[in-house]
């Protein structure tokens, strides 16, 4: 009986494995071209409607011999309201329904319909989550997954929103500075800026996390944690993921935590949430963000590009 049992958890689990991975975008065509020291390959997200943005991308990093390979992102705004709904978060009896939510109905005509997340079976992801956030979510998921079964061991994911502050080749003795700092296995994510950005250029941190139907952390207070270590800060918890570096071990983890509890949160909000993930972010910028960049994150603003240029 006990066999029986664990094979249908197995069964159950597997299959909840593959529904979000069937939602996954293959890379295509790469080359070895698109690595640098300590980094195995190089990866930028950009909507194929969206090629001035990657070409500004590399007018910075070009002249430093480094060159990305461009992923063609999943574009929200085009998957279907299956695509939507197969990937949402099923809400069940016993998970936590005190928030209000987003689901993506066929009798709404596709429309976002915002209620507390009360009904059963029903698919949800938190509230106002835009169709272009879920496809954010997708195209990291598929670059992670496309790492993984490439045998990285380290690799660099940039969004097309990117600004240079010095020489991104500095990232390669920064990889190597932290090994030696904190220890090779020792860390899963390292952030290329001190922290995110608000359309100003300030520092925006982030200090705590997001609540899910389906998950709670074990230790909350571990969000708000900062420690200097060395030329790097130890985090728990950050926003932004235009530029970070990832160790097959953070990979991993964040795979595993998306299979798990499916899409709910913007990518952002929900990658730092596994229970024993380790982050790190540099001390001086050498990769940010740029403020008040172009974004199809809320609606897609490619379709009028001569008014947002």
């Amino acid at each position: 009986m006990f066999r029986f049992i664990l094979s249908i958890c197995l069964i159950a689990s597997s299959g909840l494995y593959a529904k979000l991975e069937n939602h996954f975008k293959p890379a295509p065509n790469k080359s070895d071209v698109h690595k640098m020291k300590n980094i195995d390959f190089i990866y930028m997200i950009n909507l194929d409607a969206r090629p001035e943005k990657f070409q500004s991308c590399l007018d910075q990093l070009l002249p430093y011999g480094i060159k990305p390979y461009r992923f063609s992102a999943v574009n929200g705004w085009e998957l279907t309201l299956d695509d939507i709904n197969d990937v949402a978060l099923t809400y069940e009896p016993g998970m936590n329904g005190t928030m209000f939510g987003t689901s993506y109905l066929l009798e709404d005509n596709g429309m976002p319909s915002h209620e507390l997340i009360t009904v059963p079976g029903k698919k949800y992801f938190c509230h106002c989550m835009s169709r272009g956030a879920i496809g954010i979510v997708l195209s990291h998921l598929s670059i992670l997954q496309d790492a993984y079964d490439s045998g990285y061991e380290t690799i660099w994911i940039m969004e097309d929103d990117i600004q240079l502050i010095q020489d991104p080749n500095n990232l390669s003795n920064l990889i190597k500075n932290l090994d030696r700092t904190v220890g090779k296995n020792k860390w899963d994510i390292l952030f290329t800026d001190q922290d995110t950005k608000n359309q100003k250029g300030e520092y925006v941190p982030c200090m705590g996390y997001a609540l899910r139907p389906n998950f709670t952390p074990k230790n909350p207070a571990r969000f708000a944690d900062r420690k200097s270590v060395g030329a790097f800060t130890k985090t728990g918890a950050r926003y932004g993921a235009y530029s970070m570096i990832l160790r097959r071990s953070g990979i991993s983890k964040i795979l595993n935590f998306f299979k798990k509890h499916q899409v709910f949160l913007p990518y952002d909000m929900d990658f730092y949430l596994s229970n024993d993930i380790l982050i790190y972010a540099v001390q001086e910028d050498v990769v940010s963000t740029e403020p008040q960049a172009l974004s199809d994150n809320g609606g897609p603003n490619y379709l009028n590009k001569t008014n947002n240029q």
